[in-house]
């Protein structure tokens, strides 16, 4: 397990790296400029090469990228150009928001699309898989946009059971949990009916029926465990995708998450905002994965690490 996780820390260390490198590219190849941004349309060339040069946007890339590396080694993300905040106190303080949002999203989608998915495989070629199945095809193909404002007229403005918009209520997190509930479950559900089609196919279930145990028994104690290794991988990448923000959700929803700061910050472009989040988001995704992997030994001990 020491050599494992070791190598998996020296993976994502590589990994960080190379996202931080190509996404300083990308942000320094832009041809907009973040001086002029800062100094307004007004401002002189002379105020909008001090100001640059006062950032050390005027040093060579190369230069730029090794002054920011170094200061990330000492956990140093940056200082927002607009906002003369550290941009870890920036993200710090949308973090709960996201990880709220996140956790209920996944909790609903769980719950509709593993729910789907089982009952679709058990009525295999039935009206009822088809029409799960093609439940779960619209969910997937829904623009988010377009799932959340149906979600806030019926249920916000029709109905008035839960806020327009807002944060710090259960009542709050509801609809946009349930808006990418909606969406995740499509993709869950098509792979949960396909996990379980393969492990009702199994000797070992035979053998389980052959015993006379309950059908409900058998697929709950024996066949759902089996066929949820390829959810866990899934939630895995959940999880960093949740967290790298939802901009659209947040958006419609007004969730005061990581989405929303990284959307200000691509308008205005303040590079330091958007390398802190997409490294924390890089961070995310390792996290889930490595998480997801070390959760498959205990589902299945079939599987080892190494």
């Amino acid at each position: 397990m020491g050599a494992y996780l070791l190598r998996r820390l020296v993976q994502a260390v590589l990994i960080l790296l190379g996202v931080s490198l190509v996404t300083f590219i990308l942000l320094y190849l832009l041809p907009a400029d973040p001086a002029r941004q800062i100094a307004g349309r007004s401002a002189t060339p002379e105020v909008v090469a001090n100001i640059r040069a006062q950032l050390g946007l005027d040093l060579p890339f190369h230069e730029q990228y090794l002054r920011y590396l170094g200061a990330l080694l000492q956990g140093d993300l940056g200082r927002s150009y607009l906002q003369r905040t550290e941009v870890a106190t920036l993200i710090m303080s949308r973090l709960p928001a996201s990880l709220l949002l996140m956790v209920g999203a996944i909790v609903c989608e769980l719950a509709l699309g593993l729910t789907m998915g089982v009952i679709a495989a058990l009525r295999r070629n039935t009206a009822a898989d088809h029409a799960l199945m093609l439940t779960s095809f619209i969910g997937v193909s829904a623009p988010q946009f377009v799932v959340g404002m149906l979600l806030l007229y019926v249920f916000g403005w029709q109905l008035a059971w839960f806020p327009l918009s807002g944060y710090g209520t259960f009542a709050h997190l509801v609809l946009p949990s349930l808006t990418l509930g909606l969406l995740g479950a499509g993709w869950y559900s098509r792979m949960m009916r396909s996990a379980m089609l393969d492990v009702l196919r199994q000797d070992y279930m035979r053998t389980a029926r052959a015993k006379g145990l309950g059908a409900w028994r058998v697929v709950l104690a024996h066949a759902l465990p089996n066929a949820l290794l390829p959810i866990i991988a899934m939630i895995g990448i959940d999880i960093g995708l949740f967290m790298s923000g939802i901009v659209v959700v947040e958006s419609v929803f007004g969730w005061p998450g990581i989405g929303q700061l990284t959307w200000q910050a691509i308008q205005r472009i303040d590079i330091p905002i958007i390398m802190g989040v997409t490294l924390v988001s890089a961070v995310a995704i390792v996290l889930g994965n490595l998480l997801a992997d070390l959760i498959a030994p205990f589902i299945d001990p079939r599987i080892k690490l190494r």
